[in-house]
């Protein structure tokens, strides 16, 4: 069907319902008006109650009456609006026109049961005290979930209803006109009414369509003025709302992206509803794909499956440590906990998850650590105290037995020792201001090669094994002399321990991409590929029988790792089996 332009629909009938209408207009846009004023006035006596309020409400604990009346009166003489502060009872302890102690019991105000009861209130009705009507807003005060008090604000509505005299009368002068003049004029004023209802067409077309920013043409029609002027209004505040909508998530997703913890939001579905960067990283999936995907289909995981159906079944929070392979294993904390909506319900679960695969490790290596080190104290201590009770016993006749047991006690209470002094050297050099307390100084290599040298030359004549000094000797570092010394002697007495007799361990240094690297070289019968990996780790023994009967500890290489990696540097080691083994130390 065709449709009609308002103006062609609206002008047959106006010459008759004119009459009719401007009655009932004037009643209708009078009415509409006075309601306008009186909630734009009501709204505006909530705006000054919230400014009081938030001055009151720390006087509540304990109650201070006389600073509560002085602020309502304050606040009053600035404002031109009456303020009265009631308690839960209705006894009044401030008021911007009166003395609290002269004036009523306010609980039977409606205005004020009404506060009590739903949070606010409003009335309009005649004033005794002030001899004139009034309206009244009252807003209840709540202090940590508690009726503390109510706020009331009163102003005069003497000048709203005499402007809505003026308006009316004025209404009425233009309806009387209209009539006299309705069958000439009838098509302007039809078209007069349709213009602006389809400019203001126009305007909700515009914010429709997302321009928010675009302000209505008020109408010179007082109703459409004040329709156009709530939209605009309305249109302000959804922008507003929008706006600090957009920002709330901007600095929310500024958060959970700055956040180092992964973050995954599933609701009772176990569909990912959303998820931070770090989340998507550890999942090793796109954040964007995998909204509204179950779980399931992101990560492939049965531990984090069972999990989370685990966590969506009830209200307390979870925790447990979830294994994940990917090129390596890693070992996430996840933490559960439910997310409600406004009404309390249930939509879902919120987990948080922490890397502490690195963590984890060094638990491990903390347990095996203690194991390893009671293991290697307690064989010694056994040896001793088997051997010592025999001779305490005296269940040995000969004095060379004698003598051969407390041989075999020394050695022992040696390996004790030296067990003791490496925990304490690597106990020393693991503190964290280990690094701080170095002292540095330059010094020529060739000077520390010589010393070490003289340390170990006892161990490498017993073996008859030739020490050479190769090349570098002239090369100069900034170290901690004794530190470097330490590290260097432990690869050398370790190169004489391992080498074939007649053989010869060689030392050099030499300039290696902006570092210095220093080689120790042996001729021995070389370190098998699987065990390269391992060779700094505590207590680790390749042939473990035969460390422990050339004196290892198993703690030396862990030692010059750390005194390593101290002065910045670092330590690899090559080798070949039944060719001997080369540990290079670079250093900046």
């Amino acid at each position: 069907m065709k449709r009609k332009r308002l103006v062609w629909q609206i002008f047959p009938s106006f010459l008759l319902i004119t009459l009719i209408a401007i009655v009932t207009a004037i009643w209708f846009a009078s009415h509409a008006m006075e309601i306008f004023f009186l909630d734009q006035t009501a709204a505006e006596l909530k705006d000054r109650i919230a400014l009081v309020r938030y001055q009151i409400e720390p006087l509540f604990q304990p109650i201070q009456p006389g600073r509560v009346d002085r602020i309502c009166k304050d606040a009053g003489q600035v404002s031109s609006t009456r303020f009265t502060t009631i308690l839960p009872d209705g006894t009044v302890i401030g008021d911007s026109q009166e003395n609290p102690d002269h004036m009523d019991n306010h609980a039977g105000r409606p205005e004020i049961r009404a506060a009590i009861r739903h949070g606010s209130g409003q009335s309009v009705r005649y004033s005794k005290t002030l001899d004139r009507r009034l309206m009244y807003v009252a807003v209840a005060v709540n202090i940590q979930g508690h009726l503390a008090g109510v706020v009331r604000a009163a102003f005069p509505v003497t000048a709203l209803e005499t402007k809505m005299r003026a308006i009316r009368w004025r209404v009425a002068g233009g309806g009387l006109l209209i009539a006299l003049l309705v069958g000439v004029i009838s098509l302007l004023a039809a078209r007069k009414i349709s213009h602006p209802i389809e400019m203001l067409k126009r305007g909700a077309d515009n914010f429709a369509a997302g321009n928010l920013a675009h302000k209505l043409a008020l109408p010179d029609t007082e109703e459409l003025a004040g329709l156009a002027s709530a939209m605009n209004k309305m249109a302000t505040r959804l922008d507003n709302r929008i706006v600090t909508a957009i920002n709330q998530k901007n600095e929310l997703e500024t958060v959970l992206s700055s956040m180092r913890e992964g973050v995954v939001a599933i609701d009772t579905a176990e569909s990912i509803m959303s998820m931070n960067p770090l989340a998507a990283e550890m999942f090793e999936c796109d954040r964007e794909r995998a909204k509204n995907l179950s779980i399931q289909e992101v990560v492939r995981n049965l531990a984090l499956q069972t999990f989370v159906t685990k966590a969506l079944k009830t209200e307390d929070s979870l925790e447990d440590d979830i294994a994940f392979y990917r090129q390596a294993e890693i070992i996430l904390n996840i933490k559960s906990s439910p997310i409600v909506d406004s009404t309390g319900q249930r939509i879902g679960t919120l987990l948080v998850m922490t890397d502490v695969t690195r963590l984890r490790r060094l638990e491990h290596m903390r347990r095996d650590f203690v194991a390893n080190v009671s293991h290697e104290i307690k064989t010694p201590l056994t040896a001793i105290k088997g051997y010592v009770e025999t001779l305490y016993n005296r269940e040995v006749d000969s004095p060379e037995d004698t003598h051969r047991f407390l041989g075999i006690v020394i050695k022992h209470v040696n390996r004790l020792e030296s067990i003791v002094e490496d925990l304490l050297s690597l106990s020393r050099i693991e503190r964290e201001n280990f690094r701080e307390a170095l002292d540095l100084s330059a010094v020529r290599l060739g000077d520390i090669f010589q010393t070490v040298i003289q340390v170990c030359q006892k161990n490498a004549d017993a073996k008859r094994i030739d020490i050479q000094i190769k090349r570098g000797e002239d090369l100069r570092v900034t170290v901690d002399v004794t530190q470097l010394e330490q590290a260097i002697l432990n690869l050398l007495d370790n190169a004489i321990k391992y080498s074939k007799e007649s053989s010869r361990v060689e030392i050099s240094a030499e300039k290696h991409d902006g570092m210095i690297a220093i080689h120790i070289r042996d001729y021995g019968g070389g370190i098998a590929k699987r065990n390269l990996s391992r060779l700094f780790e505590r207590f680790y023994r390749v042939d473990k029988a035969r460390s422990r009967q050339l004196g290892g500890t198993g703690l030396g290489l862990a030692i010059v790792k750390h005194i390593v990696q101290a002065h910045e540097g670092d330590i690899k080691v090559a080798s070949k089996l039944g060719e001997g083994s080369t540990f290079s130390i670079y250093l900046p």
